[in-house]
């Protein structure tokens, strides 16, 4: 169970704060929700508590995490499949685990590969949504602006 005021990341949404629970009625059932604040766009997300688990929320990563992913990024690239299709189905699988690893291998595979030979608009978009999670999770845990989080990024993928 997390409180107000706790950062937690919504796999395939991005990182937030808890500003409030309420209880709802949608489509007539009554449930209780968190009320999760973006730190980027000022969008507000309403999650199921009782659905927590199933959805993968989980706690933000910390400072040590951070330079880990940092790591990540800087990493060589990883191989990946020549074929469109399944190198998108794959990337798409790492996105949707929420595993913040995973996603800064996606960014930076995508960046890489887009500097070498140029993206889809598909793998583009994946791309952009990529990025916004993981720098709207780096910007809650280090509590740097987006800018800042974005230069830090493309720095490291170098």
């Amino acid at each position: 169970m997390f409180n107000i005021g706790d950062k937690i990341v919504y796999p395939m949404h991005g990182a937030g704060i808890i500003v409030g629970i309420e209880e709802k009625e949608i489509l007539g059932k009554k449930r209780k929700y968190y009320i999760m604040k973006m730190p980027m766009g000022d969008m507000k997300v309403m999650v199921p508590i009782d659905s927590v688990e199933d959805i993968g929320i989980r706690e933000i990563i910390n400072n040590e995490e951070v330079e880990q992913v940092l790591a990540v990024l800087s990493d060589n690239e990883s191989k990946m499949t020549q074929n469109w299709n399944r190198r998108y189905r794959a990337n798409m699988d790492k996105i949707k685990s929420g595993d913040i690893y995973e996603i800064a291998s996606v960014v930076r595979n995508l960046i890489i590969r887009d500097r070498e030979k140029g993206l889809s608009t598909g793998e583009r978009k994946m791309l952009n949504n990529a990025k916004q999670m993981l720098i709207s999770e780096i910007v809650l845990a280090k509590n740097i602006d987006e800018f800042e989080t974005e230069e830090m990024i493309e720095k490291m993928i170098q």
